[in-house]
């Protein structure tokens, strides 16, 4: 079944994919049949898994973060955490390197090269 996505349905989708809402809940809030919904959540789900390199911000014990993806897993990435942009706070909890469900990803954005960009080694 080949389904439409509007711009509207996308974007709510995304948010409730990285809140963990369950399947059959976004197609109650998307006013859909469970079938139609998934059909949905998977068309939007191929088009925003995330790519090695993809600079993130993300959310770790209520503190915003941000960092590169090295790594990426069946259902979360291992992120090089940019410390500049990030809780500093945090620094005693986390490692240079911390594992983000891809549902934790709250944005994809840009940023100049940091200084952390010298060390990251990318794997496949």
């Amino acid at each position: 079944m080949d389904v439409k996505v509007t711009g509207t349905n996308r974007s709510i989708i995304e948010q409730e994919l990285r809140r963990g809402t369950s399947k059959s809940r976004i197609a109650n809030i998307l006013e859909v049949g469970y079938a139609e919904g998934l059909d949905m959540i998977e068309k939007v789900k191929e088009s925003i898994r995330p790519d090695i390199g993809d600079k993130i911000t993300f959310t770790f014990r209520n503190s915003q973060m941000k960092g590169i993806i090295t790594k990426l897993l069946s259902n979360s990435a291992v992120v090089d955490i940019y410390w500049e942009e990030s809780d500093e706070l945090m620094r005693d909890i986390c490692e240079d390197k911390t594992i983000v469900n891809f549902k934790d990803i709250q944005s994809f954005i840009t940023l100049p090269p940091q200084k952390e960009d010298a060390d990251i080694k990318f794997e496949e």
